[in-house]
């Protein structure tokens, strides 16, 4: 029997409206904000505010924005690669940002080790929480998903702050779960390297420079190449059948091919598709958005069979 990690994906609108404030409400709260350049006796808050803001200064990195936080962090599956920074005094670089989706950003992060001058670029993964309104996909996602305590699902349920933040880390959570079981089952995902509340580091597909691989969709294979691609990618969803699960959000946006190797990304959603009672349907449907894409660019239909692939997926992973 597979191995069912229990892991809890998508989009809040911001709606904090500053300007909506009334101009004596915005008057009286700036009295309370900490202000070094004004004269006069300090306000107990803004006494606190200014040692904290001390005490950050006088903690911060030599170098880079922030020290590395892996010793407070969540690990990855042993063995380490080689590749992998622990130093606990390397300090972490932000160098831009790669992707904004609809529940996360991913930035590109370089963690340098000043003793050792060992330094890895990876993919910091940072979902949203409280200044959205709603992940519009978990619904169906979280069928056969059950938080045990009442009150964490009723404050998700009513999305409450306390739920949303909630909801950011079960998927936070998940997808961390998710590629560690598939990093160890040879399925090719990247490595993730840590989980630190709703940040996940893992590994940078793509050159040294910083430049990331390209999407699937990005590209326009032919002959050789083209089957070539399919072949990995019907081998990565077999392993993900083996296991009784699917990818449940595929499609040639999530899927990156770096020096011609093919990798999945974004896998919060990752669906049991024996536990879930609509598990069938996402996995026809991760199917068919992939195959039609291969079909399109003049795979034939001998090889892009959409119905075949369905049925031998489902046959493996034993739900008929």
């Amino acid at each position: 029997m597979p191995q069912h990690s229990q892991y809890l994906n998508d989009d809040f609108d911001n709606f904090d409206d500053v300007s909506a404030t009334p101009q004596r409400m915005r008057r009286r709260q700036d009295l309370t904000q900490a202000n070094p350049n004004r004269k006069g006796r300090l306000t107990l808050e803004e006494r606190a505010r200014l040692a904290i803001e001390r005490e950050n200064q006088d903690m911060a990195p030599p170098e880079g924005d922030r020290w590395s936080n892996w010793a407070d962090s969540g690990h990855g599956p042993e063995p380490l690669p080689e590749w992998v920074v622990t130093d606990q005094g390397a300090c972490d670089h932000e160098l831009g940002v790669l992707k904004t989706g609809k529940e996360a950003d991913v930035f590109l992060l370089r963690r340098v080790s000043p003793d050792t001058g060992q330094e890895v670029t990876m993919a910091a993964k940072r979902y949203r929480s409280n200044e959205h309104r709603t992940f519009h996909r978990d619904a169906g996602y979280l069928e056969g998903r059950r938080l045990r305590r009442t009150r964490d699902m009723r404050a998700i349920e009513t999305r409450s702050s306390f739920g949303m933040n909630l909801i950011a880390q079960q998927w936070a959570v998940a997808e961390f779960g998710a590629l560690s079981d598939l990093w160890q089952s040879g399925v090719p995902v990247p490595y993730p390297v840590q989980l630190y509340g709703t940040e996940l580091l893992m590994e940078f597909i793509g050159d040294p420079d910083g430049t990331a691989a390209p999407r699937l969709a990005q590209l326009r294979p032919e002959g050789e190449e083209l089957e070539d691609l399919w072949e990995q990618l019907v081998g990565a969803l077999l392993a993900l059948a083996e296991r009784g699960q699917t990818h449940g959000d595929l499609s040639p946006y999530n899927i990156l091919v770096h020096h011609g190797r093919l990798v999945l990304i974004d896998l919060p959603q990752v669906v049991d598709v024996v536990r879930n009672p609509n598990g069938r349907d996402f996995l026809a449907r991760d199917v068919r958005n992939v195959a039609q894409w291969f079909h399109a660019r003049g795979l034939p239909d001998h090889l892009a069979d959409p119905e075949a692939l369905i049925a031998m997926l489902a046959a493996e992973a034993r739900i008929g």
